[in-house]
């Protein structure tokens, strides 16, 4: 498929094939889903713990005696009934990866590209470069291109002017090709490709 290329002032700068089997897919919402879950659940730290009663700094001494009282035959203040003690079942520090294929990783990625160009949402530039690292200027420069909210993907190495530029905007965000993925497509209204990523996705996939 064809699609314009424009410039970061919002004219026109030719044109550019996209592949079908990339950009021209399907798009599946259980496939981005899963995706998605898997990306959320490998990044989530996991390092929540609540003490159990193994790990409490109460006395280790009889409560009181065995027989007579009348009540329930305790002998240990850590026990998770009594205020203070350990928690029952609490969670504990761990990973919550799991694993996902990688060509359902890979197909995931396409359909993500593939749903920006079917709701119109997939623009892209000749070339993400800024003379000086001036977020007012980089902002009116977005603005006509209609950009607000966006995901840019550069080449392998993003211009650092355009880079510092555009870290002060919020809901801009900017990625270089190696870190494009399916959550951040997705988080973004628009999605911006330099022909220079355009190039590396479809070496990418061949």
């Amino acid at each position: 498929m064809e699609l314009e290329v424009k410039t970061l002032d919002g004219a026109a700068a030719g044109s550019i094939a996209l592949a079908d089997e990339i950009f021209g897919l399907e798009p599946r919402a259980d496939i981005l889903q899963r995706v998605v879950r898997w990306q959320l659940a490998k990044r989530q730290a996991g390092t929540h713990h609540a003490k159990t009663r193994n790990e409490g700094n109460r006395t280790g001494k009889k409560m009181y005696r065995q027989k007579g009282t009348g009540g329930a035959r305790h002998g240990d203040k850590n026990a998770p009934q009594f205020r203070g003690g350990g928690k029952a079942f609490g969670p504990v520090v761990r990973s919550h990866e799991h694993d996902l294929p990688k060509k359902v990783r890979a197909l995931g990625l396409k359909l993500a590209l593939s749903s920006k160009v079917k709701t119109a949402n997939l623009v892209v530039i000749d070339e993400a470069v800024a003379a000086e690292p001036k977020t007012k200027a980089l902002i009116e420069r977005f603005a006509k291109l209609g950009l607000g909210n966006a995901l840019i993907v550069d080449g392998a190495v993003p211009n650092d002017n355009f880079r510092l530029a555009a870290r002060s905007i919020p809901q801009v965000d900017v990625l270089p090709v190696q870190g494009i993925n399916v959550y951040d497509i997705l988080r973004r209204d628009t999605l911006v490709l330099t022909k220079a990523a355009v190039a590396a996705l479809e070496e990418r996939f061949k």
